[in-house]
């Protein structure tokens, strides 16, 4: 079943209208098959007309959906032969980001990305998707590990940021972002980022440092959640919708700055509507930037990343 958001409320009632025309028809003799794709054609339509206009909160919201697909997700149906590595070999293990070797049309990569979970009790045991020192130091780990073994890196970026609890503190949190971020722009080989639900401030740096950055369509990038925004500015995070408008936080305006560098088209009505589509689209993307990345020594890589983030600063 579909979870629909506010801003969906006519899609919803046309299509809870379907689904009542369907059921009423069945066993009567009476054809209203022409009433149906009259309305069939008539949803689709809105919400096409929909998503095309969807304001940077509402993509916030739809970046935010509870059925979009995450980390586990992409590898079921964009990877192949994911074996998960776990641990940092310092504390212990973090599930809020993952990471092993997979198969990507037949190349050999190293994946690395956050889950939030699907459910209460695996959003529970992932953490919502918002990582420890552990998990980044983990990261670092396989990122290394791909350097030694020429393996090219491929993140998929969603966060809300990086876990804010005192025991993440005290075990070092700002320092292992900073040694993912460094790691990240200090490797050897072609490394692919991929925001595709939050990108939330240096909990997603750290997994997206790369030379090529690629967003999904809905998909929301920024330093700070616009509710914290809002509640710093305004003292208030029902203005939420106005920071998110002001921080420019959406594929579509993070690529006009060169903050990223191209957006990946999700299906009509988000990629929860369609998490097999929306993977197979995004894998793809990714294969292709990393062909193109593959014809660059490891210098050349590295000065990409310079480049791209010098150009930023300036």
């Amino acid at each position: 079943m579909v979870s629909y958001l506010e801003f969906e409320k006519p899609v919803a009632e046309l299509e809870q209208r379907i689904a009542e025309l369907r059921a009423a028809s069945e066993g009567d003799d009476v054809d209203i098959s022409n009433e149906l794709k009259r309305l069939e054609v008539k949803s689709a339509t809105l919400l096409e007309q929909t998503y095309e206009s969807l304001s940077p909160w509402q993509k916030t919201q739809v970046a935010r959906h509870p059925s979009r697909p995450h980390f586990r997700d992409y590898v079921e149906h964009a990877f192949d032969e994911f074996v998960p590595l776990g641990g940092d070999r310092n504390f212990g293990e973090d599930e809020a980001i993952m990471g092993g070797f997979a198969k990507l049309g037949g190349r050999k990569v190293v994946l690395i990305g956050h889950e939030k979970g699907n459910d209460t009790a695996s959003r529970i045991r992932h953490n919502f998707g918002m990582g420890k020192p552990e998990g980044y130091r983990k990261a670092i780990r396989l990122m290394e590990m791909a350097g030694r073994f020429g393996l090219p890196v491929v993140t998929l970026v969603d966060t809300s940021g990086a876990f804010p609890g005192v025991e993440a503190e005290e075990r070092g949190q700002a320092e292992a972002i900073a040694r993912s971020t460094e790691a990240c722009l200090a490797l050897p080989v072609p490394m692919v980022a991929s925001i595709v639900g939050e990108g939330g401030s240096g909990g997603a740096v750290a997994l997206a440092s790369a030379e090529r950055v690629l967003m999904l369509e809905h998909a929301v990038y920024s330093v700070i959640s616009p509710e914290g925004c809002a509640s710093i500015l305004w003292r208030t995070a029902e203005k939420a919708p106005d920071a998110a408008e002001a921080m420019k936080i959406t594929a579509q305006n993070l690529e006009k700055l060169g903050v990223i560098d191209r957006i990946v088209n999700e299906p009509v009505g988000g990629a929860h509507r369609d998490p097999k589509a929306a993977a197979e689209a995004l894998g793809q993307a990714i294969g292709e930037e990393l062909d193109m990345l593959s014809r660059h020594s490891a210098d050349e890589l590295k000065r990409l990343r310079e480049e791209r983030f010098l150009q930023m600063a300036g």
